[in-house]
């Protein structure tokens, strides 16, 4: 781990190995981030944030995550990056940026980890990808993999469902875990898969498994924080827990504050300048 110094103590950020290490020994806590406060309070908690690309629908308002760019990623990279200390670091890749080829991926993936200073890249896809990643870890690039339900395929599949439902597309999944492990991911997202799948796939590859609505038996788990603290009103997917309703708790805070104004109560005494 890195070391860094902080007042009376040392606090060590998680590396790559740290992280591929903890399979089959402790849980793995992730949780997306993309703004500096935010990152501060996850940073004491969390062993992995992922600058995800999620931030185009809980920040930006979009309906998937296909118009989320490259300097969006890098802005709110460096903002996570910049206050946190101790959890390992990883930002999507865009859409549409290492699909193509994997001299593409590899300049995109060099130039988000070089301007943010996060620790790892992740990109969505299996055993088409294989080659790219291979390409990408051989030349320093740490790849967290992305399996199951996959957001940025949001045009091919029509709508978010689960994965993985047909024997054949659980084979195929399997065999995307499979060859994501041999080309050298540190670790795979699993997302919306039966938990029996979660667990068989769990028990397939030599990496930590991150899940995603794949059931407990994953080696971690990760949710979109501005899910699991309730900044909806809509809906929310089934594998979320709320553990915070910060939009009634929000929307109650602006409510007060505009009667105050009206009714003269605010600024009070205590609020002023004399």
């Amino acid at each position: 781990m890195l070391i860094f110094k902080m007042t009376d103590r040392l606090i060590k950020r998680y590396t790559v190995p740290d992280i591929f290490l903890k399979k089959n020994k402790s849980k793995i806590v992730s949780l997306t981030c993309y703004s500096a406060k935010v990152a501060e309070i996850i940073d004491q908690y969390a062993d992995i944030i992922l600058v995800g690309d999620s931030m185009g629908m809980t920040l930006y308002g979009h309906k998937n995550t296909l118009s989320v760019t490259k300097q969006m990623l890098i802005e709110h990279g460096k903002a996570v990056v910049n206050h946190t200390k101790r959890s390992l670091i990883v930002v999507d890749l865009p859409f549409g940026t290492y699909e193509g080829s994997k001299e593409k991926a590899f300049e995109i993936a060099a130039e988000i980890l070089s301007k943010t200073g996060a620790n790892a890249v992740k990109l969505e896809g299996g055993v088409e990808l294989s080659e790219t990643i291979k390409f990408l870890v051989n030349r320093g690039i740490p790849i967290m993999g992305h399996i199951g339900l996959m957001p940025q395929r949001i045009n091919i599949k029509g709508k978010f469902i689960a994965q993985g439902k047909s024997p054949s597309d659980s084979k195929k999944i399997i065999k995307d875990a499979k060859s994501l492990s041999s080309a050298g991911v540190f670790s795979i997202v699993v997302e919306a898969v039966q938990e029996s799948l979660g667990k068989l796939l769990t028990k397939s590859v030599k990496v930590p498994t991150i899940g995603i609505g794949a059931g407990k038996y994953c080696d971690g788990q990760i949710l979109v924080t501005d899910d699991m603290l309730g900044l909806f009103n809509t809906f929310t997917p089934k594998f979320v827990k709320k553990y915070a309703n910060l939009y009634s708790d929000i929307d109650n805070a602006i409510k007060n504050y505009q009667k105050e104004v009206l009714s003269g109560k605010f600024p009070s005494s205590k609020n002023i300048y004399k």
